[in-house]
């Protein structure tokens, strides 16, 4: 059984796995995943011992941005299966002991939607205000400088109504006006209807998107050495614009309220994913103060390009004290949306183990990407086989998300990594993950994926890494170290993330007594004095009478 099944604050430490489902597991031969797929591959990722999934989108869409063009969001897309087939999911799922999180789409929508093709239809419908509708300048030029992340201008034009449109993304997934009661109304009924299926909580997509401003006044230029987004920085004009009006909005926490509200009932929680590189940190603090907006967010910060050092961390951990006291993070080093860290970050085993036993240590929760686990690189995929429209507009300078959403691997023997039958999957398997397989590694005891069970196990054999304080945050040398605590448990942790050996003191005070052997820990030696080689940890455990 799950480790928080009876703990209302389930989510708070818990270890969520991101699953992709179009390159999860084809049931049906057709070369792409799906939600029956999920199913037969549930009791992997309970062996894992992680608490929670969430699935990237699977509702009807017509896949110009896979699945975050949403058309239906009470269905689920033919191409994953059926309603019945997601029951399945939620069934099996909790009978493993986990919970279900799905991901919500809720700023904008494909133009494909019935609330779209009625809004454009007229001024005077009844979903005429669903929609963020503007109208040109007197030149006949979009209403402001508003950009699309996906390159462009934010604005489309639509010559039935003689308006431009607003669209963050592609001109296909025209954003919702938040403004108007009545879109926020639908989009409740939409969490509850999920909520009332099973579900256990949301990812919450581009969550500080939900609002634009009202004025639609211009965003200000952004200095150039400010320019610090982590997808496609140096080719994408969006990261030249400070995003202070088309999202951020104070409005916002209002909606997220009242999400939380509908939410409460069910026990269900939510992590937003905070789209700002300038201010992620503040915006995931305001977003998680409380208890009565959003469990969870996250930012940008560690799913950066460059390789985080024990000050970076020292850094991120330290401000997100400073500016979201009482709010919480979920860390993810990788997702679908950016290069996989073993090779963003250029990493060797020791190093990816190192950083795995570093996540679960941090404060907060810890999200972990399919095939993170078995320590996969970025796949290749040439040109002709790329799919996401943010590498083929931007090729060959950013080469898009492809490569860390090709099909995950389960067997070395077949070209198609036991991930499918057809002889052509929508994306190619990586030949370069076939040797890291899950059946090899399984079979495998030096193989990452025995690491990552054996550190999320210590995790939850101890309350201070779920739900404690983090506190004395140091760095000497390339050695992080910093100590969690809660009800009278501490846990001194210390990584040598450079590639010498180091050497530092141990934690202060007495009783402190060596713990994670398993995580080949380092203990005292003769002089008392800590030396890690390099990227080893080291754990020691210390208990205290409460009270």
């Amino acid at each position: 059984m799950t480790h928080l099944a009876k703990d209302p604050d389930w989510w708070r430490g818990a270890v969520i796995y991101q699953i992709y489902p179009r390159s999860y597991q084809d049931s049906n031969g057709d070369g792409v995943g799906d939600l029956l797929g999920i199913v037969q591959r549930l009791p992997y990722i309970a062996s894992l011992g992680v608490d929670a999934i969430w699935i990237s989108p699977f509702f009807t869409s017509p896949m110009k941005d896979f699945g975050y063009d949403v058309s239906d969001y009470c269905d689920v897309d033919p191409m994953f299966g059926s309603l019945a087939d997601f029951d399945a999911v939620v069934e099996t799922a909790h009978a493993l002991g986990l919970k279900v999180m799905i991901d919500l789409v809720l700023s904008h929508t494909s133009d494909q939607h019935p609330w779209f093709r009625e809004s454009r239809a007229s001024r005077e419908n009844a979903r005429a205000n669903w929609y963020v509708w503007a109208d040109p300048k007197p030149d006949g030029t979009p209403p402001n400088n508003w950009l699309s992340i996906f390159g462009g201008p934010a604005w489309q034009w639509d010559g039935g109504r003689m308006q431009y449109y607003m669209h963050n993304f592609l001109t296909s997934q025209p954003d919702l006006n938040f403004h108007e009661p009545a879109v926020q109304a639908a989009l409740l009924d939409v969490a509850r209807f999920w909520l009332e299926r099973g579900v256990d909580g949301f990812r919450l997509d581009t969550i500080n998107f939900y609002f634009c401003d009202a004025e639609l006044r211009d965003n200000p230029a952004l200095a150039p050495e400010a320019r610090n987004a982590t997808i496609a920085p140096e080719v994408n004009p969006y990261n030249w614009q400070d995003h202070l009006y088309d999202k951020n909005r104070p409005e916002n926490v209002d909606f997220l309220r009242k999400l939380r509200a509908v939410m409460k009932p069910y026990n269900a929680a939510a992590v937003g994913e905070v789209g700002d590189a300038q201010r992620g940190l503040e915006i995931l603090g305001q977003y998680t103060a409380g208890d009565d907006l959003m469990q969870m967010c996250y930012a940008f910060e560690l799913l950066s390009g460059q390789r985080p050092t024990a000050s970076r961390i020292s850094e991120v951990m330290a401000r997100f004290e400073e500016v979201a006291p009482d709010g919480w993070a979920t860390w993810a080093f990788s997702n679908h949306d950016v290069v996989r860290h073993t090779t963003r970050w250029d990493l060797t085993p020791p190093a990816q183990r190192g950083f795995a036993t570093l996540m679960m240590f941090l404060h907060g929760s810890a999200c972990i990407y399919q095939g993170e686990e078995l320590g996969l690189p970025e796949a290749h995929v040439a040109y002709e086989d790329l799919q996401d429209p943010y590498g083929i507009e931007f090729w060959p300078e950013f080469k898009g998300r492809d490569g860390c959403r090709t099909p995950m691997v389960w067997d070395r023997d077949n070209l198609s990594g036991g991930f499918s039958t057809s002889p052509r999957t929508w994306l190619p398997v990586a030949s370069e993950h076939l040797g890291l397989a899950v059946a090899s590694s399984e079979d495998d005891p030096a193989a990452l994926i025995h690491h990552y069970r054996k550190v999320i196990a210590f995790r939850h054999a101890h309350p201070c890494l779920m739900k404690g304080t983090i506190e004395e945050i140091a760095v000497k040398g390339h050695v992080l170290s910093f100590i969690r605590r809660h009800e009278g448990e501490e846990l001194f942790f210390a990584l040598n993330m450079g590639e010498e050996p180091e050497t530092i003191a141990p934690p202060q005070g007495a009783g402190w007594q060596p713990a994670g052997m398993e995580l080949n820990s380092a203990q005292p030696g003769a002089d008392g004095k800590l030396h890690l080689a390099h990227w080893q940890p080291c754990i020691m455990l210390r208990r205290r009478a409460r009270g």
